[in-house]
């Protein structure tokens, strides 16, 4: 048994140690936003924040995430308010199949947390996550847009 604290909640569960952790959070806990890809750690549709950093919970044994704070794309917004970075993908239509954006928002929220006006350098250089639909040109309107919303927001 172990105990997990996801998105604020505690879940005990009882797997092997060595379980990804990905595997943890969709069939034990039951949150399916956080997508399996690749299963190697490269296409990035299993990230999820790890004590605020992001992580590719495909490869990451759950033994790893035990005592540590996880995000999941669930846990982004606070309460009906979404992230910015949700707000922005919405306003730019971001998603085609989708099935990468739960990842990509993951990994765009801690970009615009450690880049907060982003230059397409910085978002070409920072952000690896694939989109097999390659919407990348709309990700990266999105992104400035992200930026421009919590620019705004912090404004008194």
């Amino acid at each position: 048994m172990i105990q997990l604290n996801i998105n604020g909640k505690p879940y005990k569960v009882d797997v092997e140690l060595e379980t990804p952790l990905l595997w943890v959070i969709r069939e034990q806990v039951g949150l399916t936003g956080t997508k399996y890809g690749c299963g190697i750690g490269r296409c990035g549709a299993c990230t999820v924040h790890l004590n605020g950093l992001p992580v590719h919970s495909c490869g990451l044994p759950v033994a790893e995430a035990k005592g540590a704070h996880i995000t999941t794309i669930e846990g982004l917004a606070s309460g009906k308010l979404l992230h910015k970075v949700q707000r922005a993908w919405l306003d730019n239509d971001v998603p085609q199949c989708g099935y990468c954006q739960s990842g990509m928002i993951m990994a765009v929220a801690d970009l615009l947390r450690r880049h907060p006006d982003p230059s397409d350098a910085d978002i070409d250089r920072e952000l690896t996550n694939l989109c097999r639909c390659a919407t990348y040109v709309r990700i990266r309107a999105a992104i400035h847009r992200a930026a421009k919303l919590a620019q705004a927001a912090a404004k008194p």
